[in-house]
């Protein structure tokens, strides 16, 4: 299923895009996309019988061909935590210089970084070096810990989506203690558009990634490249902290940053515009403006 939230900021519903484009509204089944529908196997069966059996509402203004004009929010809410893998791609590390790492480098982002996949994005005030990243988004569905097999971790993901882990170089970097300052400015999360449940993403590490700016392609990369896969990375992370249901990892980027190019990097500016996109996940489209 492709699940996914409608509406303005903080009004989102739930909603379900179907084979043929058209919108279904979900608000008469479940009052959100969030971790506690995810943990729900029951519901979520619910969900999947009302899919296939074609009475799901229509959403206003969701039909084929219309459904541009709604805003699209994040595609979870009420999100936990949000863990992220930094250098876990062989092409980063190597276009960065970096040293591939022995075990997954791990950072967080706040919940509050989230916004919608087509929601404008703000560069930092004395920002000189905000970059892009696209990454594959894991959305946990059930609660791990201590995982030991990779099969223990996979069941545990509930669904993927687009994540693009907006960063700001110089704060990350070059201001001293850890990267947390440079990826945690606000709308630095643009999440979605959907939340594409496990089921159709028979293999994670077999994604195309690719990201534009100002219509130049930047990134074009494959989650085959990961040092650490998705399912070690899950499993890992289960060895440090709890993960629960609603709560996202993102893995990591692949080469084609500002930061891994030649000088002048092209880093971000007001009005420029950022596309990105993973294979079966969706697309999403930010513009960037000063905040």
């Amino acid at each position: 299923m492709k699940l996914l939230r409608i509406g303005s900021v903080g009004a989102e519903r739930p909603a379900l895009l179907d084979a043929s484009g058209t919108l279904r509204d979900l608000s008469g089944l479940v009052p959100d996309i969030d971790g506690d529908l995810l943990a729900d196997a029951a519901a979520m069966d619910r969900l999947r019988v009302a899919a296939q059996g074609g009475a799901l509402p229509e959403l206003p203004g969701g039909g084929e061909g219309e459904a541009e004009s709604l805003r699209v929010g994040p595609p979870l809410g009420r999100i936990g935590k949000i863990v992220c893998i930094g250098l876990n791609y062989h092409d980063h590390a190597r276009e960065t210089g970096a040293a591939v790492p022995a075990e997954p480098i791990v950072f967080m982002k706040a919940p509050d970084t989230v916004v919608g996949p087509h929601d404008t994005v703000l560069i930092p005030r004395g920002s000189e070096k905000t970059d892009w990243e696209v990454e594959l988004a894991v959305v946990i569905g059930r609660t791990a810990r201590y995982l030991e097999s990779h099969e223990e971790a996979l069941a545990s993901v509930a669904g993927y989506a687009v994540a693009n882990d907006v960063s700001e170089r110089a704060f990350q970097i070059e201001r001293g203690g850890q990267w947390d300052k440079g990826k945690n400015c606000e709308t630095f999360n643009p999440l979605g558009p959907w939340l594409v449940t496990a089921d159709e993403v028979p293999d994670p590490q077999a994604l195309s990634l690719r990201l534009w700016v100002n219509g130049e392609l930047r990134q074009d990369g494959t989650s085959a490249e990961q040092i650490f896969p998705v399912a070690e990375v899950v499993r890992y992370l289960s060895h440090f902290m709890t993960l629960y249901p609603g709560d996202v990892i993102s893995t990591g980027t692949p080469a084609g940053v500002a930061m891994g190019m030649a000088e002048p990097k092209p880093y971000l500016r007001d009005g420029d515009v950022v596309e990105v996109e993973i294979e079966g996940l969706g697309r999403q489209r930010q513009l960037l403006k000063s905040a």
